[in-house]
């Protein structure tokens, strides 16, 4: 009985530990360390809130960049992957219809030229960021939607491109609401 009671007390004393200080000091060291206090870095288009950043979101009409697909439908509760291994049948499929969605809305590529990148989901279901090869291959079909120059919509691009880090860590990415809030501030 007597183990039985400390394996009780060492057990509460782990879930305070964990439960209270563990994430008191996560909270304290992103509040000072962290950008935003701690708190969710959120984009704003016209005064309001129109994101979270770190987040990605759905984007489907022409006019807008796209970003990956997600496997859970960008819903946070639902974030990560399909779990499908690459020979499914059901995965298959899907990538296929994915690619004849994308060759759909950008008729001037040729199905090798889709990035595996835009039919494919990411480990996470919510990701925020595609490569500059994924976003400059979209010009054209936003260009045309929004009536503006291509050359116009590339600079765009240009400039929401994020270097890495120093030059060395990190890859080229870009953050597709930053992109689109971009775009509409530029077409105003």
């Amino acid at each position: 009985m007597k183990t039985l009671w400390k394996s009780i007390k060492v057990t509460l004393a782990f879930c305070v530990f964990f439960f209270v200080f563990y994430i008191s000091f996560l909270w304290t060291f992103a509040f000072f360390v962290g950008t935003g206090k701690g708190n969710a870095r959120v984009a704003v288009l016209d005064g309001k809130v129109v994101g979270a950043i770190n987040v990605g979101q759905m984007f489907t009409k022409d006019v807008y960049f796209w970003g990956r697909p997600s496997a859970g439908g960008y819903a946070a509760d639902a974030s990560g992957g399909s779990n499908r291994a690459p020979t499914d049948d059901r995965y298959i499929a899907e990538i296929e219809a994915r690619i004849d969605h994308f060759l759909l809305h950008h008729p001037y590529l040729s199905r090798k030229d889709v990035p595996a990148e835009m039919v494919t989901s990411g480990g996470s279901g919510l990701d925020p960021d595609i490569t500059p090869t994924c976003a400059y291959i979209q010009v054209k079909r936003v260009a045309r939607a929004r009536g503006m120059k291509e050359a116009d919509v590339r600079a765009v691009v240009e400039k929401a491109v994020e270097r890495p880090l120093l030059g060395l860590f990190g890859t080229e990415k870009v953050n597709v609401l930053k992109l689109n809030i971009a775009l509409e501030e530029a077409g105003r």
